[in-house]
């Protein structure tokens, strides 16, 4: 278990929830114990109370707090986790009652991101996204605000951005923002830079932790991070992989997805999603193992449809099929790619899938192409495939499988012969 730089021990948490019909209380802490678990906590116990909603001032009943206020008097709870968004009135009204820190599920997402974060684009994003969480805030931090140890829900901007007024925050805000604003109109020209090259994209998307690095790196030798933790990877990893009919497509891992995803952290993260809203086809991987794999790829769909991408060619990969015996979660399920990216098996299928799905046509072609031209035998291997070319006294004969782009430019040379 990973530790923080000033704790000694992993901090003891108490996981507290209100049922109140909106979502499945019990899967939604089982994800929230997951989480606590991925920044570093011990988790000590949880609680889940019915309501027709939560309580404006506590979130949880009168009675309920009391309860939570002797636990953590008697069982040396150091950190309150609640498995929603809370409110300043709501936080500091169960810190006052318990003498314990408390953050909810956002900041705990958001310590994780923070934690997770290694190139300069997710560190503005993580940093922006808690300041604006945290600039509400301000006058119901409570305890959080006056202990300077350190600890889960405080990582990212640092105590001392945390501690500073509303109008330097502010101040911190714009710039960056503006900086985020660079690295994305430098991110759409990439964008654009591929479109115009001919470049095919397909971006890997999913649950968090169903294994899209594993994969990403069977297929590319990427050396992206895998763990078996919640966000392994947060910054986006590109990495080409061509495919057995010749076509090469570019591969983006994308940060994981989970239920309930907060709006905060989808507009901080918009410019990654981008990614996957200008992939040319998708490929949403799914943990087949998992009891929930059907409420993983919903919340990934719709993610996808809120994010604009409902006309874009998705394929469906149920990872860990391996893992599946008898009865598993995807039994009956038909419209799906089964594949096992630590061992290998199923990846066939996967890649007749995003060859059947790719948006343009390949062309068998043999042509005779001028000296002057030989500088095309190398585009060809770059985005088709070249059989064989031999040079003679007219030229250099090539045979070869190449998209519609490259299939026009060939047009003006003289063919020996041509299939579609």
């Amino acid at each position: 278990m990973e530790l923080h730089e000033n704790e000694q021990k992993p901090q003891r948490a108490l996981l507290i929830s209100v049922d109140y019909g909106t979502f499945d209380a019990e899967a939604s802490m089982e994800e929230l114990y997951a989480l606590a678990e991925s920044a570093g906590a011990e988790v000590a116990g949880s609680m889940i109370q019915k309501l027709d909603k939560p309580v404006a001032a506590s979130y949880v009943g009168t009675g309920r707090l009391e309860e939570i206020a002797q636990l953590c008097e008697g069982g040396g709870i150091d950190l309150i986790i609640a498995d929603d968004e809370l409110s300043p009135v709501q936080i500091r009204t169960i810190e006052d009652a318990t003498d314990v820190r408390v953050i909810d599920r956002t900041m705990l997402i958001l310590d994780i991101f923070a934690l997770r974060a290694n190139s300069k684009e997710g560190k503005l994003q993580v940093e922006t996204a808690q300041l604006r969480y945290m600039l509400p805030r301000l006058t119901g931090k409570g305890v959080q605000m006056s202990r300077l140890g350190g600890g889960i829900g405080t990582r990212g901007p640092g105590e001392t951005k945390l501690e500073t007024d509303r109008r330097h925050i502010r101040r911190k805000l714009e710039a960056l923002e503006e900086k985020l604003d660079e690295i994305e109109k430098r991110r759409e020209q990439l964008r654009k830079r591929r479109k115009k090259d001919g470049v095919i994209t397909a971006a890997i998307v999913g649950y968090t932790n169903a294994g899209k690095s594993t994969l990403m790196n069977y297929l590319t030798d990427a050396g992206v991070l895998e763990k078996d933790q919640l966000f392994a990877t947060l910054d986006p990893t590109s990495r080409a992989l061509k495919l057995p009919n010749g076509v090469t497509v570019m591969l983006i891992d994308t940060v994981g997805f989970v239920r309930r995803l907060p709006h905060h952290l989808v507009k901080a993260f918009r410019s990654t999603l981008e990614e996957a809203v200008a992939a040319d086809i998708i490929i949403n991987v799914c943990d087949a193992s998992s009891e929930e794999a059907l409420l993983h790829l919903d919340v990934t769909r719709k993610l996808l449809e809120d994010l604009g991408c409902a006309d874009t060619p998705i394929i469906t990969v149920f990872n860990k099929s391996d893992l599946v015996h008898g009865s598993g979660a995807i039994t009956g399920i038909s419209d799906g790619v089964r594949i096992s990216a630590k061992k290998g098996t199923g990846i066939e299928a996967l890649l007749t899938a995003i060859e059947d799905n790719l948006p343009v046509r390949m062309h068998r072609v043999k042509a005779l192409l001028p000296f002057r031209s030989a500088g095309l035998t190398a585009e060809i291997r770059k985005t088709g495939t070249l059989f064989s070319e031999e040079y003679t006294a007219d030229g250099i004969e090539i045979d070869a499988l190449v998209d519609d782009r490259m299939y026009s430019r060939l047009e003006e040379f003289d063919r020996a012969g041509s299939a579609r």
